[in-house]
């Protein structure tokens, strides 16, 4: 589950509300990773008061993978960031700790590196978005030990299938698709199609699904991000995770048919 937008509410009871609503639906349904960042506004804050609120209503959210990201010009403003986001999330450590789009990453991958190895974090990575910097994350991904990677990959944005996710693939480094759906401008873009009749044979029931399924799909992809403010968007993504998934016959049907579109 992503939070860029959609949990950057502030103190909006309302939302807020709504909010926790989403997460609950998320860890009911079977969810773990909750992605986030410095970035994102009042999304850290509103995380943790979702999850403190849960917590206090007896809701299991062990399943939770906590992942947030460092995001500072100033290498030395990054330990602080990060024990600010722990103490918004109110957790220990976190699961995975980013360094977003590549800002000042050679020094925050030193601090991040050393966090790991004294426990402060289980794993690291680097993230980028909208196919930016392709080059040099395939090249930091060549020399460093990196744990994830984190970028775009859809169905009509897949660049990254040519090197990226072969080089995770080869070594080992899991990964975690960003920009699903283009912000909604692919469901958008097909929803005024209707589904192919063969969708059924992967366990499809709309367009949001259809395009969840084919970047989960892919056999170097180890999870997708979609965020949302609604339960019922909740419900629907989360039964993407379900049923059979496309092999590579279907994934390239897939891929014909909505570029025939």
């Amino acid at each position: 589950m992503g939070t860029w937008i959609t949990f950057n509410v502030g103190d909006d009871e309302v939302a807020r509300a709504q909010r926790a609503a989403v997460l609950r639906t998320f860890f009911d349904l079977g969810g773990g990773m909750v992605d986030s960042s410095p970035m994102y506004g009042s999304s850290e804050e509103v995380i943790g008061w979702c999850l403190a609120e849960l917590a206090m209503a007896g809701v299991e959210t062990q399943g939770l993978f906590s992942a947030t990201k460092v995001w500072t010009p100033v290498f030395e403003n990054g330990e602080a960031q990060m024990s600010e986001s722990r103490a918004l999330w109110n957790v220990a450590r976190f699961d995975l700790m980013q360094i977003h789009n590549l800002v000042d990453w050679e020094e925050h991958l030193e601090t991040l590196v050393a966090d790991k190895q004294a426990g402060r974090i289980r794993y690291l990575g680097i993230t980028t978005s909208h196919g930016r910097r392709h080059a040099d994350f395939l090249r930091i991904m060549e020399r460093h030990p990196l744990d994830f990677v984190q970028f775009t990959y859809n169905i009509l944005d897949r660049e990254a299938e040519n090197r990226l996710l072969p080089l995770a693939a080869e070594r080992g480094i899991a990964v975690i698709a960003n920009r699903p759906f283009r912000r909604k401008a692919l469901i958008r873009r097909f929803s005024g199609a209707p589904l192919p009749v063969w969708a059924g044979e992967i366990g499809v029931a709309s367009w949001p699904q259809f395009l969840l399924k084919f970047v989960v799909s892919h056999p170097a992809v180890t999870c997708v991000i979609p965020a949302t403010s609604q339960v019922a968007h909740m419900v629907e993504n989360m039964g993407a995770g379900r049923g059979p998934m496309p092999d590579a016959t279907m994934r390239a049907r897939m891929i014909r048919h909505v570029e025939s579109l």
